[in-house]
């Protein structure tokens, strides 16, 4: 199945899940999974959260920025084109675009794991 996110409405999230700035964001969604392109600006980051039931992936397309990880967010790694990074089910985890430009990833979002 072909997602072409030239096609899909851009939406704007002011502080993103208690963030800071804006996020803006195209979303495909369907019953398994949460499809996006989320683009920070610089000083914009998407606020602590954790996934119980599922996990998140980010893949980064452009820009520079860290993913904070862990209970107390004390660990960052990385994120850059190129870069990805894994968000399992359970782990804390923040978005922060910490460069000069906007920060573009694509994140793919499980709506539910079995067990």
């Amino acid at each position: 199945m072909e997602i072409n996110f030239q096609n899909l409405p851009e939406e704007v999230v002011h502080r993103m899940r208690d963030g800071e700035g804006n996020v803006r964001k195209k979303t495909f969604e369907d019953d398994a999974a949460r499809i996006m392109i989320l683009t920070l600006e610089p000083g914009a980051s998407i606020g602590p959260h954790t996934h119980d039931t599922n996990f998140e992936v980010f893949y980064g397309v452009s820009g520079r920025g860290k993913v904070l990880i862990g209970d107390a967010l004390d660990t960052a790694d990385p994120m850059y084109p190129g870069m990805c990074h894994y968000c399992p089910q359970g782990s804390r985890h923040s978005l922060v675009n910490d460069g000069d430009e906007p920060l573009s990833v694509f994140a793919l979002v499980a709506k539910h794991i079995d067990e």
